[in-house]
């Protein structure tokens, strides 16, 4: 695995301070384990439809990026993600509002 990684807290922080300067309301829906919690980013695009996006390792780069793990009408969404904290209680969940679908996650230091 390429790089050290920052505790989750730490990144957390530091994702939300771009988006507040970037005019993207966010929210942290559920908080996870600070230190090694994975993270799902909720993108909300206020015409009823929405993406959740998951980290993961990709092995073939040896580095980590982010997909999409499901897309559609909000409610969908918000089901999935839900599903996802049954599955691990650790999971931080932050939601975005944005239109555009800006959501930061292709910035250099986010993956």
């Amino acid at each position: 695995m390429s790089g050290a990684r920052l505790a989750t807290g730490i990144w957390v922080a530091a994702y939300l301070k771009r988006l507040q300067l970037a005019g993207i309301p966010a929210y942290v829906i559920a908080k996870g384990d600070t230190t090694a919690g994975a993270v799902l980013v909720k993108l909300a695009l206020m015409d009823g439809g929405a993406r959740a996006y998951i980290r993961r390792y990709d092995f073939a780069s040896d580095t980590r990026i982010w997909e999409v793990l499901i897309e559609g009408p909000e409610a969908e969404v918000d089901a999935a993600v839900s599903r996802q904290r049954g599955f691990d209680s650790d999971l931080w969940v932050i939601e975005l509002e944005d239109a555009r679908g800006r959501h930061l996650l292709d910035e250099d230091g986010l993956a």
